[in-house]
């Protein structure tokens, strides 16, 4: 009896093998024209066994040359004719029940170690009928032309059986690419259709006609309800408030019939601004809307208010939905004069985002496009796209290079507070509380002035007492008091002569002149001059909206940020990331949309502007299966 180390290797090894080595020259030597002589057995390794092998086995050996265990080459043809280090094959055609391989899947044998070994990765009972039916078969193992002449000849059957295959943009295995759906699990990527309604009553309406269709399965209704009740559940639904005494006394005495006062109410709450209010409500929770950015500084995002108030006005204005989709994702693009196309792109912003200076820029802007690729995901496409940030999906059939395609689209979406002047129907009241910031804003100013006085006498005296390089620094004070912002001179000359390469021995130190209570001051002052500044920006005509462009070299931001002059930085090149780690960059990926609910012949332009515009056209098209479901689900859900 073998050495049992030596057999749980062998078996691991051997069964790992079949993979890809044919183990017949009878069968691999077969002449390859049609698939007419296809025999049963053949048929069973294309479709059950070599997928089967490849799932449990390909991964160490056989994949890459520096993956290969045991000696045993799973990429050499003759490797599965050479026995293994226990100087037994892993199959014996003909004779499953003498097979190694066959004995060890079978977790049953004491000469051969279960495989795999894994117990949550034991086969079937199934899997392993169909091993000992090729086995017993012969053991054929067609070379790759023949087997793909059986896939193209027996693919329409098997598919009706085991489900069927998505045409994507491919995923980063063979294996994925191969894999089969349940066809009832893909039914939101087919074409909407309108469904023939069933016959009903002529007082019916449609939702009633499918609700009476149901109603031989066991389907029960609710009893009608009575004027108040159902009042309440009007009002609430659909303004968020319940009605008042008057409101419930007129429509419980209106004597009309149910429905024209149904309708009547109806109508009128479809017509109180407190309607957009309630459904603005439902869409900025899906879109994460926050009035501050979040992480540690949770800095305020004064013009977010904006964004908010553009939801409440399209729903109580009956925006198209196409119009709000594309707006939300491309406003500027579209319409780049108009302060309402400007202000939708806020739903880009609504993520939480920051860039201080202890943190390395190329993270944070990673970040950025996670989210936002997620987030149009989520929103308008009801799929968590971040499932195929370091894999293909695990279960839909989005692969990696999906979501980075769609990441591109994003790719050159940069963040800024852009000019749009304030509308009539903004609400601009209570912009009094401006006069209190900026009074508050003023005393810290007048502190880091004082404090930096301070540092600049004490400066002078210290190059009384130090042989430090006093030219160089009296002309850095110069330069910082015509460019640096007030109570920033001292720290202004310091950052120039450190950006000189000067020996910070030649100058005076960070925190000469202050006591410790100063220095306490002086922080305080600057951070809450830093959240004013956020602050007031609610009070200016800008909006938290973006731009297309390059992507500017930011190290740090800690005020708004505005429209640049001139646009500077680097077009984005956008790769899938291994593992999602945007410092391990693979493959080079265009901009692209969900694959699975590609529209004829949907192309995104590379160029830093358009891409967005592209996508939002793909997103609202009428014929996107998922879009126009996505809303109809989610209204339903408004409630």
């Amino acid at each position: 009896m073998m050495d049992r180390q030596q057999t749980r290797m062998t078996c691991c090894l051997v069964f790992c093998l079949l993979v890809m080595i044919p183990l017949q020259a009878t069968d691999r030597d077969q002449p390859l024209t049609d698939t007419a002589a296809a025999s049963p057995i053949e048929q069973l390794f294309v479709r059950r066994v070599r997928p089967l092998l490849a799932a449990r086995c390909g991964a160490c050996h056989g994949k890459t040359a520096e993956r290969i265990e045991g000696s045993l080459a799973l990429t050499d043809p003759a490797g599965i004719s050479r026995a293994a280090d226990s100087g037994h094959p892993a199959v014996i055609p003909g004779a499953p029940d003498a097979s190694p391989l066959i004995r060890a899947v079978r977790r049953d044998d004491d000469d051969f170690s279960a495989m795999p070994p894994k117990e949550a990765d034991r086969l079937s009972e199934e899997e392993i009928r169909w091993l000992k039916d090729w086995v017993a078969g012969g053991a054929p193992w067609p070379d790759k032309e023949r087997i793909a002449l059986i896939q193209r000849r027996f693919a329409a059957a098997w598919s009706a059986e085991d489900g069927v295959q998505v045409a994507t943009s491919g995923g980063l295995s063979p294996e994925w690419d191969e894999r089969s759906y349940d066809p009832a699990g893909l039914w939101a990527y087919q074409s909407v259709t309108k469904p023939v309604v069933p016959a009903a009553s002529p007082s019916s309406t449609p939702v009633d006609a499918f609700l009476d269709a149901r109603r031989p399965t066991g389907l029960s209704v609710a009893p009608l309800a009575d004027r108040r009740t159902f009042l309440r559940r009007l009002s609430f639904d659909l303004i968020g408030l319940p009605p008042t005494p008057a409101e419930v006394q007129a429509f419980t005495l209106d004597p009309r019939n149910d429905a024209a006062a149904a309708t009547a109410v109806i109508e009128r709450l479809l017509a109180s601004p407190h309607y957009g209010e309630r459904m603005a409500q439902h869409w900025l929770d899906v879109v994460r809307y926050a009035d501050s950015a979040g992480f540690a500084n949770d800095y305020e995002r004064g013009n977010a208010w904006r964004y908010r108030d553009y939801v409440v006005r399209a729903f109580n204005d009956d925006k198209p939905f196409d119009a709000f989709v594309r707006e939300q994702i491309a406003g500027d693009e579209l319409n780049p004069d108009d302060p309402e196309s400007i202000i939708a792109t806020g739903f880009l912003r609504m993520g939480p985002w920051e860039l201080t200076g202890m943190e390395v820029p190329k993270i944070a802007r990673q970040r950025f496009l996670d989210d936002i690729t997620n987030s149009v995901g989520e929103t308008f496409l009801a799929h968590s796209l971040r499932c195929a940030r370091c894999h293909d999906h695990k279960f839909d059939p989005v692969p990696t290079r999906d979501y980075y395609a769609i990441q591109a689209v994003f790719a050159t979406t940069q963040l800024a507070e852009r000019a749009a002047p304030f509308l009539a129907r903004e609400n601009t009241d209570g912009f009094s509380e401006r006069q209190y910031l900026t009074v508050s804003l003023t005393d810290y100013e007048a502190e880091l002035s004082r404090i930096d006085r301070l540092q600049l006498n004490a400066a002078t005296g210290w190059f009384s007492d130090h042989e430090g390089d006093r030219p160089t620094w009296e002309d850095a004070v110069k330069k910082a008091r015509k460019q640096a912002a007030a109570g920033e001179v001292f720290s202004a000359a310091r950052r120039q002569m450190l950006d000189q390469k000067i020996p910070e021995d030649h100058f005076p130190p960070r925190h000469i002149g202050l006591t410790t209570t100063e220095m306490k001051l002086a922080r305080t002052a600057r951070k809450g001059i830093e959240r004013l500044r956020w602050s007031l920006d609610r009070y200016e005509p800008f909006a938290l909206a973006v731009y297309s462009g390059p992507t500017p070299h930011l190290k740090q931001v800690s005020r708004p940020l505005r429209l640049p002059a001139k646009l500077a930085g680097t077009i984005e090149k956008t790769c899938i990331l291994a593992g999602g780690d945007p410092f391990a960059p693979t493959q080079a990926v265009s901009p692209g949309v969900l694959s699975a609910a590609r529209i004829g012949s949907t192309e995104i332009p590379s160029t830093a502007d358009g891409r967005r515009r592209a996508f939002a056209d793909w997103l609202s098209h009428p014929d996107n299966p998922l879009t126009a479901r996505v809303i109809v689900n989610r209204a339903l859900a408004f409630r």
